[in-house]
């Protein structure tokens, strides 16, 4: 049930006292006494270590690049550790829940990451003003935080990447009204406690907006894009080929949303009832269901052609994307405009994906559609665009385009900055902002 990004932050890991001072054990945001920083920002992220989660750690590197300072709650994770010495930046760490594998395993979850997050973050306002606190969505749980940070003059923002109801529907189906209807409830008691929302898509900007009756100029669509400068930095690697003509790659992490079962039995369909043996598919990345996908490619007897790479950082992401022939896609939720997406799309991917309104709004005229959830459908369109050089060329020179002018984090990064940049200079001087409905 949670949203990650695809595969590929904290200075000291003691939680910060109640009073920053010698021998407190407390250290405030890093150099809080300078009257040059823009302002203070204090980001909440449950879902996975703040390393793992790209587009925090786009916002992050926009942040401190405008002067502002930054705090990060996070669970522990090693690959949080490189990104320690970063100038104004500290994260501070909790032990990580077990990993769920069940509903009652992510109920347990949550609540475990709500209180550790909530104690650390009463100590952080001990150690130092906070101006702006972000909650990244889902889970829809901060809201109490969110009434204790504007009290003290704080501005609160919600970046909502995904719907905890859609997911859950995703997830285990249309049941329990009861459970289902409680999470819309927490979407729109968080919502209406925020001072600014941004959202991933349209969509969720909908959503957002009904639910929470702010103004319209207080809800914002910040895509996440890809950072251009690091996708012109990567470079193709013809032996991530494995001997075969072909590449096709899926990104991600594998949850049981993600549908992995439709993207196998969509190659299965390519390998053998097409035909097509001379191509590699590579399953990068990892989560919860990858044992699952690995027992169904056996089964499917695609072994020899199905290489799951596990988690792997960007850097060797963004080389199978350099050599990359097609891109592929298989999820379900309408709702959802994929990173995958448009990670490909700066590549000069062209790729493969269901006919959802999300995906096609951003990469009409880059990707190829089959009816959502005909794999056969998926699979013939994979081998047509194979066949096709001069139509993956055409839709891999739209699909640069798009993310060159639009959608890449450079065109994105300015938005976000500019609601960061407001709400800082708004902090402390009252509360609340104009709704368009008590």
């Amino acid at each position: 049930m949670r949203e990650r990004m695809s595969a590929s932050l904290a200075p000291p890991r003691t939680a910060p006292g109640p009073a920053a001072g010698p021998g407190s054990g407390v250290q405030a945001f890093p150099g809080q006494d300078k009257p040059e920083v823009s302002g203070r920002v204090l980001i909440i992220v449950e879902n996975i270590p703040a390393s793992m989660d790209h587009r925090v750690m786009k916002q992050i590197g926009t942040l401190l690049q405008n002067g502002h300072e930054v705090c990060v709650i996070t669970r522990k994770d090693p690959r949080n550790e490189p990104h320690k010495a970063r100038r104004h930046l500290r994260l501070i760490e909790y032990p990580p829940p077990p990993e769920p594998n069940s509903l009652s395993g992510y109920l347990i979850e949550y609540g475990y990451s709500f209180f550790a997050a909530s104690a650390l973050a009463v100590r952080a306002l001990f150690a130092g003003r906070i101006d702006v606190v972000q909650f990244c969505q889902p889970p829809d749980m901060y809201f109490p935080l969110g009434w204790l940070f504007r009290t003290i003059g704080a501005r609160v923002v919600i970046d909502q990447r995904d719907l905890l109801s859609e997911l859950y529907t995703a997830r285990y189906g249309a049941g329990r009204v009861r459970f289902h209807a409680i999470l819309r409830w927490l979407e729109r008691r968080s919502h209406s406690g925020a001072d600014r929302i941004i959202t991933v898509n349209e969509y969720l900007r909908k959503r957002a907006l009904a639910a929470s009756g702010l103004n319209a100029d207080r809800v914002s669509v910040i895509r996440n894009g890809p950072v251009l400068d690091r996708v012109t930095q990567a470079r193709a690697d013809s032996s991530l080929r494995r001997g075969r003509r072909y590449l096709c790659c899926w990104v991600g992490v594998i949850g049981r949303q993600d549908r992995l079962d439709l993207l196998l039995r969509s190659v299965h369909h390519v390998v053998h009832d097409i035909g097509l043996h001379d191509c590699e598919f590579a399953i990068i990345g990892d989560g919860e269901c990858l044992a699952e996908a690995k027992v169904l490619a056996s089964e499917l007897g695609l072994d020899d052609w199905v290489h799951f790479t596990g988690w792997l950082p960007e850097d060797d992401v963004f080389r199978y994307l350099a050599t990359a022939d097609l891109g592929l896609d298989a999820s379900l939720q309408s709702e959802v405009s994929p990173v995958k997406a448009m990670e490909y799309m700066a590549f000069g991917v062209p790729f493969v994906s269901f006919d959802l309104p999300e995906t096609r709004e951003i990469s009409e005229g880059a990707a190829v559609y089959a009816e959502a959830g005909d794999v056969e459908a998926h699979g013939r369109a994979i081998g047509h665009l194979l066949a096709d050089v001069t139509q993956r060329e055409s839709l891999g020179a739209a699909g640069t385009a798009k993310v060159r002018d639009e959608l890449a984090w450079e065109n994105q990064a300015r938005s976000y900055v500019r609601v960061i940049g407001e709400l800082c200079s708004g902090a402390g001087r009252g509360r609340g902002h104009p709704r368009t409905r008590p």
